[in-house]
């Protein structure tokens, strides 16, 4: 391709794909309106994947039980999935642990059929993804670290027990706000005390829980599989549209 400057010179550029950019394939997020990782899930997926976010009505209220149910709201999640829907995406993902385990198995489903009902062609939320991944590995016995308060972690070891899944251990770091501020160094000391000799891989809940650069290094140490939230959405999400998940997690990488 070639045009005349400003000056009047003649000027060559050659572009190494002139039918370029990539073709994009989308994937839609609903994000609670808190979210502030959404560098994180970009560097799960392949280039060309775009990702469009919508987020839930914002709360005045802590992370808790309430704030779980208030941001799994079915209105929201009805509206947050036709504000992307104009973009086409392939997969509509509720990016949210607690507002997707929070009423158990039955609840989950019903939040999937609630996407879908609006327009999406598929839909997966990050518990249903940790269920998938439970499923794929075989894993009956695992640990669980979260940011939240002992009320909302039981709520997660009960969405477990409901899949077959027993909590050999679990902590919880008792936060009603800020999780993403959380360090790499506590979130990585609460997940080796996690661990125990009976568990067969590590679940680190919450979706605002910075995790992604801590999982390669763990799992090494650890010798299984460290499954984090925003891990699992993508990798569901990528599973669904027959592409691979980019980034750590070893285990989960050939599953689909």
């Amino acid at each position: 391709m070639a045009w005349l400057n400003a000056r009047g010179d003649l000027v060559e550029l050659v572009f190494p794909d002139i039918d370029g950019p990539v073709a994009q394939r989308g994937i839609g997020i609903i994000a609670p309106f808190d979210l502030a990782l959404e560098r994180e899930l970009w560097r799960w997926v392949p280039l060309e994947v775009s990702l469009h976010l919508a987020r839930t009505p914002y709360e005045p209220v802590p992370v808790s039980v309430a704030m779980a149910e208030l941001v799994s709201n079915p209105l929201h999640l009805t509206a947050a999935t036709r504000d992307v829907l104009h973009v086409d995406p392939e997969v509509i993902a509720y990016l949210c642990t607690s507002g997707s385990f929070i009423q158990g198995m039955a609840h989950e489903s019903s939040l999937r059929d609630i996407i879908c009902a609006a327009g999406a062609r598929d839909a997966v939320t990050t518990s249903g993804a940790l269920l998938e991944a439970i499923r794929a590995l075989d894993l009956t016995r695992i640990s669980v670290i979260t940011p939240y308060d002992e009320i909302l972690t039981g709520k997660l070891h009960d969405f477990l027990a409901e899949a077959g899944c027993e909590t050999v251990r679990s902590d919880h770091l008792g936060l009603g706000g800020g999780i993403w501020k959380v360090s790499y160094r506590t979130v990585a000391e609460r997940i080796m005390n996690a661990d125990d000799p009976d568990s067969q891989a590590i679940f680190v809940s919450c979706t605002n829980l910075p995790t992604y650069d801590l999982v390669e290094p763990l799992e090494r140490a650890l010798g299984k599989p460290v499954l984090t939230a925003n891990q699992l959405t993508m990798w569901a999400c990528l599973g669904r549209m027959k592409l691979p998940m980019m980034g750590p997690g070893r285990w989960l990488q050939d599953v689909f």
